[in-house]
């Protein structure tokens, strides 16, 4: 199957919409309605974003100078994810929505800007290029490629992975920040159980069987709905503050709006070097995040063809490219797919109106941030747990009996949520995968591209070991 081909349109019975025809609800038996509520669950389960991905950025020290941009990077935080979610939606045509995203943000603060100096005009700068060569690259075609070149393996072990990962994430929700706390640090044994004593973790473990009632019931919509009571019975008990207000006009990012380009003058003879640094490391993690991401996701919604292929792939990843680039001139670091597309998965999101449905939401969130910032972290655990029990049902898909492919594909699983990054399990994976088929002498089957992965991988966690410890 081609990977820019649109499945063929079958004729509808019903009267036809303009909205069925472009998504072909048909062929995905899907519907309005189930793709809305898809794409309202994907948002109130990346809702977060909108005050977490703030508070990283501006608590570094580079946006202190400037002042209080929190409400400034909420706008831009919500455009970024609005443009990218309707290129997927509209372009792509796949349900998965894009925001900032998590980790690289942390490493753009803390790392390149505190750590290493580097003036944030000129981080941004580095994002910028990065989507530029993003972008070259979906168009020479070779990010596709790349996934072709993935094995069932590691690409099933990437679905399973990442719903670990996500359970993770909202189990694992510090209590300070609302999380649910169920699972906390521990010095002795690493991780433990939390108390439930706290109250967040009573309403998370309410909300985890609220969920799990209206999932087995079978009722349309049961993940957002969770998301909604647990929201609701905490803010009655006062457990979470409720919503101070409703509307809020935006402001304009006038701070950060165009300091990408500000920054490209600011590279000199002095940091060029770690200039070029951060670049690769942007570069390496954002792309194969995304693959990672589009891979599992993918697996997990039946959108992998029988070659191994993402359908419309080119599109998808055009919309990651294009969402980065805009990102950084706005002023953030690099905008990705999200996991949490996961989420309206699971709720039966087939099409890109999910996507375009998100998109919307992130673009009206701009004028309804006090709702959405009232909305506790312990609120969405449920949802992530419930999601990352759907995602691992694709376990059974690895030969487990063959150790060339169970290998590659535990070290996969393992290492999404214990390193905390899909990029991380998807190299250990890839690595693995030709090593294993090489001391078997069962070479053959390894394609040249995924040897030519293996070798990048190595040389990426020899280079940033070298580089950043």
């Amino acid at each position: 199957m081609s990977s820019n081909v649109e499945p063929p349109e079958i004729a509808i019975t019903s009267p036809e919409t303009a909205i069925s025809r472009y998504f072909n609800f048909n062929y995905y038996r899907t519907n309005v309605r189930t793709e809305v509520f898809a794409g309202l669950t994907t948002f109130m389960t990346m809702a977060y974003i909108l005050v977490v991905h703030p508070l990283i950025m501006s608590d570094a020290v580079f946006l202190q100078e400037s002042g209080d941009l929190f409400r400034e990077l909420v706008v831009i935080t919500g455009i970024t994810a609005a443009i990218g979610s309707l290129i997927m939606g509209l372009y792509g045509k796949y349900p998965f929505v894009l925001a900032p995203g998590m980790g690289t943000n942390a490493f753009f603060a803390y790392s390149v800007v505190l750590g290493l100096g580097i003036a944030w005009p000129t981080a941004l700068a580095a994002v910028l290029i990065e989507g530029l060569i993003f972008i070259a690259l979906t168009v020479t075609d070779i990010r596709r490629h790349i996934i072709t070149a993935i094995p069932n393996a590691v690409k099933i072990g990437t679905t399973v992975g990442i719903g670990l990962f996500l359970a993770y994430i909202g189990l694992a929700g510090s209590i300070e920040t609302g999380g649910a706390g169920l699972v906390v640090a521990n010095p002795v044994t690493k991780t433990a159980f939390g108390s439930l004593a706290t109250p967040q973790t009573l309403m998370a473990v309410f909300g985890i069987f609220l969920t799990i009632f209206f999932m087995v019931r079978r009722v349309r919509g049961a993940i957002l709905w969770g998301i909604v009571g647990t929201s609701l019975l905490a803010w009655t008990l006062g457990i979470a503050a409720a919503p101070k207000g409703f509307i809020e006009i935006p402001s304009f990012p006038s701070h950060l709006f165009g300091q990408a380009f500000v920054g490209l003058g600011g590279i000199n003879a002095s940091n060029f070097i770690d200039f070029l640094a951060v670049l690769l490391v942007f570069l390496f993690v954002d792309m194969f995040d995304t693959i990672g991401t589009l891979t599992g996701v993918g697996t997990q919604a039946g959108y992998i063809d029988e070659n191994g292929e993402l359908p419309r792939a080119n599109q998808a990843l055009s919309a990651d490219a294009i969402a980065t680039t805009t990102g950084a001139i706005l002023g953030t670091s690099t905008v990705t797919t999200f996991a949490e597309s996961a989420s309206g998965v699971a709720e039966g999101g087939k099409t890109g109106l999910t996507a375009v449905v998100a998109g919307v939401m992130f673009l009206l969130a701009i004028l309804f941030v006090p709702i959405f910032e009232a909305i506790p972290a312990f609120a969405t655990a449920p949802a992530l747990t419930i999601v990352g029990v759907l995602m691992m049902s694709s376990i059974k898909n690895i030969q487990w009996e063959d150790l060339t492919e169970a290998i590659p594909a535990f070290f996969t699983i393992f290492f999404i949520p214990f390193g905390f990054s899909i990029a991380e399990g998807l190299s250990a994976g890839l690595i693995l995968y030709p090593i294993t088929k090489l001391f078997s002498g069962r070479t053959k089957e390894v394609p040249i591209v995924t040897w030519i992965l293996a070798v990048i991988f190595v040389l990426r966690f020899v280079f940033t070991t070298l580089r950043f410890g």
